[in-house]
């Protein structure tokens, strides 16, 4: 009796915080609004993490699940728009994959001038037989004995000798993971070209919700170059055979054992769609826990002495953590194949019908009080399950093994450093120059 006296009034506590926590949010958005407004900073607010997660704050209290018949998402065809954003739904709808399919093969087969490749594949034997062969070329044990040694010594080559003063977008969170795509892919091709093609293209698939004709422009050029690069660069490598223990070269060894989805094309494909997924996912995230870090002294500091100490698994969770307050990707979005329940037999229930995008608010999910505790606190030693960073479910990223390793020895380097600090003035900030990703990022510290 005492238990169920204790969960009725754990229960009711939890739904008067998330209520309080509502209506703060919901203060604190019109005096910041306002604020940016006048400032002339509008748009920017709105679309900060702070903002956003004020936002799916209230939608978690009064409307977790809702639908509209509006269109919001031009990119990608749709009857109308769904928003989740309790927790236990964004993983039941991430979780569902024949109700609620991934939307990008339209765009993809447009990347490739052909076949789908496997981020944009339902369950099925191309998805399995896709996914199984690259998961044969990109080997689990390669990202402690290839990749990460690889990382940490160029990270910390670029810092050392930087001076004190580095922007650290082109000088070393793109750097990296390109020297990652040269050396360990096999296929690093031109530096500024690549980092160029992938970034434009991972924001065409992924991050253009309006539709940009520009873009799409762009993003068809880019495709154009980058397939031909790696149609010729598949052909050179035959012709040219080298004993790199890179993926390229195990691709063509197992083509060469009749592996299904081994042809030429397939490989071209495959490696296409894991350059795209590579350099921008790493370079971007870098610079938004940085970001976090820089905005949080006490926990700046903590992440410093883990860097300094080598304590490498307390220093990623500062990142994880940064992370969840500022993430790189705040909602995933799938759409309806049918007529689909989301929140069933609860308060929030909700039909989504077929067709109607679904964004499911993967940022709002980390901060759900009903199952994180202590959402609003930086927290260090919160269980990784409780972080969704790179997907989740079938569609969790392929990458995610090399993001895990590669973002920590890229960062731990600049966080080893005395006295971190932003460049004065604009510079010391992130700037997109008007894309998704980070362009430019000053930072600098004592010699």
């Amino acid at each position: 009796m005492v238990a169920v006296f204790t969960n009725v009034f754990t229960t009711a506590f939890r739904i008067i915080q998330v209520v309080l926590e509502a209506f703060l949010a919901l203060g604190w958005l019109i005096l910041n609004g306002a604020k940016a407004a006048m400032a002339g900073g509008i748009a920017a607010f709105a679309t900060s993490a702070a903002a956003q997660r004020r936002v799916f704050a209230i939608l978690r209290a009064f409307v977790p699940n809702f639908t509209l018949n509006k269109v919001l998402m031009k990119a990608y065809d749709n009857t109308g728009t769904a928003v989740v954003s309790r927790r236990v739904d964004v993983l039941d709808v991430l979780n569902r994959n024949d109700d609620f399919e991934v939307v990008y093969g339209t765009r993809m087969r447009k990347l490739t001038e052909g076949e789908n490749f496997f981020l944009g594949m339902q369950p099925g034997w191309d998805y399995t037989r896709d996914t199984s062969a690259m998961r044969l070329a990109a080997r689990m044990d390669d990202v402690p004995n290839i990749v990460l040694p690889r990382a940490t010594e160029r990270a910390g080559d670029i810092v050392k000798a930087s001076g004190g003063k580095i922007d650290i977008v082109p000088a070393l969170t793109l750097e990296v993971p390109w020297d990652m795509t040269a050396t360990y892919f096999g296929a690093g091709g031109e530096r500024e070209a690549m980092q160029e093609w992938t970034t434009d293209l991972f924001w065409y698939l992924f991050e253009d919700l309006p539709a940009d004709p520009e873009l799409d422009a762009k993003a068809m050029k880019f495709a154009g170059a980058l397939r031909s690069y790696l149609d010729t660069l598949i052909q050179d490598r035959k012709a040219n055979p080298t004993d790199a223990e890179d993926i390229l070269n195990r691709c063509l060894a197992l083509q060469s054992a009749d592996t299904p989805g081994m042809s030429d094309l397939g490989i071209r494909n495959n490696m296409l769609g894991i350059l795209i997924g590579a350099i921008p996912t790493i370079s971007k995230a870098c610079c938004l826990a940085l970001d976090e870090l820089l905005n949080r002294p006490d926990a700046l500091a903590t992440a410093h002495k883990a860097a300094l100490a080598g304590d490498d698994a307390l220093l990623a969770m500062h990142i994880w953590e940064a992370l969840r307050f500022n993430p790189h990707n705040p909602v995933i979005y799938r759409r309806a194949t049918r007529d689909a329940v989301v929140g069933r037999s609860t308060l929030r229930q909700r039909t989504i019908k077929k067709g109607q995008i679904v964004f499911a608010g993967t940022a709002s999910a980390q901060f759900d009080r009903y199952d994180i505790p202590t959402p609003n606190q930086f927290r260090t030693d919160r269980p990784f399950e409780d972080y969704i960073i790179w997907g989740y479910g079938m569609h969790n990223c392929f990458g995610a093994a090399i993001n895990a390793a590669v973002i920590p020895a890229i960062l731990k380097p600049l966080l080893a450093q005395k006295n971190l600090r932003r460049a004065a003035g604009a510079a010391g900030q992130i700037d997109g120059g008007g894309t998704p990703h980070p362009q430019h990022f000053h930072v600098e510290f004592d010699t």
